[in-house]
């Protein structure tokens, strides 16, 4: 795909997004917005992966750390062909395969259950260590909210990604600077970001999370790098695309009611043209 195409498979993303919370009427819509570039990208361009074989043995694999945002991961995954678009308006319905967090027994396409925050660069490291135990080349990528880096597990298995020299991984931070109670900094700063990760043997690339040329070429950066695993700080908006969610604490995890929705869903088709 080249820009344009990225940036409209990324717009149809945060409709999708903002559909499911929408008819969930509960969910969080603000750092799935964030994250949804470089979901798209992910799925759409860097990984090894076959939705028509979802198991598949040496797929590329991504942990998504910071759980609540599984409608980025469901909108992603639906809009690669991993079950229909539509399903989306199942999200936390009774019966539903997109439960509220990821769970990898009932959705095709997840790779790991997640939503205890702090936990999935551990299990990242695991699956990235078995692949170099038993040979395999497949990558894997943990994806993190900057607000969850407080979580001191996250360190410990960054410690130990280090020292394993763990090259097949790829930790990526969506540095929307945002959490459900106000700005990171004034929470409880993770900052400096590069340089706790740099302390940690990992090669670090900053960058500008909408910015596709920019994901491709830390992408490529991170494939090359040899010898130890790779942090992608990547500098996001929380709510992206939505006029009355950027930049707004207030949307970390609240859905949209009719009136809003239909306002989100006009942005986004005045994006897409």
């Amino acid at each position: 795909m080249n820009e344009l195409e990225l940036q409209k498979k990324a717009n149809d993303v945060r409709k999708g997004i903002v559909t499911a919370v929408h008819s969930a009427k509960a969910g969080h819509p603000g750092g799935s917005l964030s994250v949804a570039d470089i979901m798209t990208y992910l799925y759409f361009e860097e990984m090894n992966i076959d939705p028509a074989n979802p198991k598949m043995e040496n797929r590329d694999r991504v942990v998504l750390s910071k759980g609540h945002v599984a409608p980025a991961l469901y909108s992603t995954l639906a809009n690669r062909g991993y079950f229909p678009v539509e399903e989306l308006e199942t999200l936390r319905k009774l019966g539903t395969r997109l439960q509220g967090h990821p769970c990898m027994q009932e959705t095709p396409g997840v790779d790991m259950s997640s939503g205890s925050l702090g936990q999935g660069v551990s299990a990242a490291c695991g699956m990235a260590l078995s692949a170099k135990l038993l040979g395999n080349d497949y990558r894997v990528y943990a994806i993190c909210g900057d607000g969850e880096i407080q979580e001191g597990q996250i360190w410990e298995a960054a410690m130990f990604a280090g020292h394993r020299k763990l090259d097949n991984l790829v930790v990526i931070v969506d540095n929307n600077g945002l959490q459900i109670d106000g700005k990171i900094e004034d929470v409880c700063s993770p900052y400096p970001i590069a340089d706790k990760f740099k302390a940690f043997n990992f090669n670090v690339i900053e960058i500008d999370g909408h910015d596709f040329k920019q994901i491709a070429d830390a992408f490529k950066c991170a494939r090359e790098t040899k010898g130890m695993p790779t942090a992608i700080v990547a500098k996001t908006t929380k709510g992206k695309g939505v006029s009355f969610m950027e930049n707004q604490a207030s949307w970390h995890g609240t859905a949209p009611n009719d009136e809003q929705y239909a306002v989100a869903m006009a942005d986004l088709e005045r994006i897409g043209k």
